[in-house]
């Protein structure tokens, strides 16, 4: 299956550290080579990157991990096709508008045989059960709350139970955002990390690549890195559990304010 990477902090910072880790797992120390994609939220836009290619062989994704982009929610995905051919219109993320507003998803996981009727206002482009499962998600947000967003209890709460019910079909982990608030979801393998003051060194797991974020950083930064298995080996990962969805906002999980 596919694996998934995620930023969400307080101040925009870049990913070049953790996606140059990532973006081996896309075919040189893992066989997810089948695309690669990544989305950055800057203010109202959101830049995207996208190559049916294999990220440690993309010229695209070479690029990303030497250009600096600074954002405050990233959403990355390394494909390993279950469902889909391999092109660019079934790599992930996706992104598609909701009141007025990017919204971009991606997802690791199988749904079999998931093909949901009556999508309405959107529809799929591509093949996979991914970009199925995330026009239903935002077809039953626009059609909760046609008036516009609303706050975000209610929406988690509506996100939690549509959630439910895709996740009963198969494994359907999960990074969704809309450049406001940052939703994790773990069917089945899903680990984060918060960075923040006193800041120490990272060893990366795939690369032979060590950052010291003491160099980098100041005390107030914080930042919440989620990946579908941890990409170092010198800090402490806390594993998201089975049916959870965590909200981050400003570098931090705020599940349990909803609970």
């Amino acid at each position: 299956m596919c694996q998934l990477l995620g930023m969400n902090c307080n101040v925009p910072t870049d990913i070049c550290f953790s996606f140059e880790g990532f973006s081996a797992r896309g075919g040189k120390t893992d066989d997810h080579s089948d695309g690669w994609g990544i989305a950055f939220f800057e203010g109202k836009g959101c830049r995207m990157f996208l190559d049916a290619q294999p990220s440690v062989a993309s010229p695209v994704a070479e690029f990303v991990r030497s250009y600096p982009i600074h954002s405050t929610h990233v959403i990355a995905h390394i494909r390993k096709a279950t469902q889909g051919e391999i092109a660019l219109h079934n790599c992930h993320p996706f992104r598609r508008e909701l009141w007025g507003q990017y919204w971009v998803f991606a997802h690791n996981g199988n749904l079999p045989d998931f093909d949901p009727e009556n999508l309405g206002f959107y529809q799929a482009v591509g093949d996979t059960d991914s970009e199925k499962a995330f026009c239903m998600m935002l077809e039953t947000l626009r059609s909760r709350f046609p008036k516009g967003k609303p706050d975000i209890k209610e929406l988690y709460f509506v996100l939690q139970e549509i959630t439910a019910v895709i996740a009963k079909i198969g494994i359907f982990n999960y990074l969704l955002s809309d450049g406001e608030h940052f939703f994790a979801y773990c069917s089945t393998k899903l680990s984060y990390i918060v960075r923040q003051a006193p800041f120490a060194a990272a060893h990366l797991i795939d690369q032979d690549m060590t950052v010291d974020f003491r160099e980098v950083t100041t005390e107030r930064d914080r930042v919440a890195v989620i990946a579908t298995t941890p990409l170092t080996d010198n800090e402490v990962w806390t594993q998201i559990q089975p049916g959870e969805l965590l909200v981050f906002q400003d570098g931090l999980p705020l599940k349990y304010a909803f609970s």
